[in-house]
């Protein structure tokens, strides 16, 4: 009598390829994923205008390019995380191109964008996570990253629009903190935790040994659960 055959799995297909494309390349697209958010956390961390038209110019220039990096990196994957990467970067491309085509629409359109494009993209994310955690240990970070995009975007949901908070200290001239000033800040340290995460998580992906990627893509095939 012939052995049972192991039962099919989402994310990794018929031979080790895929767990080693994951395991030797796909730590790669995880740091560059860590570039624009990085460069985002800088640059609004060393501004001084936290203004609604910087939120919108970084929040475009971000999503434009971390979008175009999973569009051009689900090549490295297969099955249903290479289909919901493909619809998470093509709506982060289109979500960064109104950011910058709304650039003097003001803080209710941002705060707007903002809370749209990080839900959508968190939530296809997550998803993509949940579906793949079992035979990819890289759906961790993926659930991770998806989760806290999630969070972000219903957190700045509580910001309230006309909040301005005069402050005072001796011998010194501060701006108001406004509801533009949290949003945009907000955006920054967001982006700053993500590239930090990014970047652990490639690397611990480069570094460690993956056996159940390994055991899993000998015996499975891409498929939708």
């Amino acid at each position: 009598m012939s052995a049972a055959r192991a039962p099919k799995l989402a994310g990794v297909s018929n031979s080790s390829a895929p767990a080693r494309t994951l395991g030797e390349r796909y730590w790669v697209l995880l740091i560059v994923r860590a570039i624009p958010a990085a460069i985002l956390a800088l640059v609004i961390t060393f501004s001084q205008d936290h203004s609604a038209a910087l939120g919108h110019l970084g929040l475009g220039a971000f999503a434009i390019i971390s979008g175009l990096i999973l569009v051009l990196g689900i090549r490295m994957l297969g099955g249903l995380p290479r289909t919901l990467f493909l619809v998470q970067g093509l709506v982060s491309v289109v979500g960064g191109i109104i950011a910058l085509a709304t650039l003097d629409a003001g803080l209710p359109v941002l705060l707007f964008l903002v809370s749209a494009l990080f839900g959508a993209t968190g939530v296809l994310e997550l998803v993509t996570g949940l579906r793949s955690r079992r035979v990819l240990s890289v759906g961790r970070d993926w659930i991770a990253v998806g989760g806290a995009s999630m969070l972000f975007a219903i957190a700045v949901l509580f910001i309230p629009v006309d909040y301005s908070q005069a402050i005072t200290i001796p011998d010194k001239v501060v701006p108001n903190l406004t509801a533009t000033t949290i949003l945009v800040g907000a955006l920054g340290a967001y982006a700053a935790i993500v590239a930090v995460y990014l970047v652990i998580a490639g690397l611990s992906l480069k570094w460690a040994q993956h056996p159940s990627d390994v055991s899993a893509s000998t015996n499975s095939n891409v498929g939708t659960a």
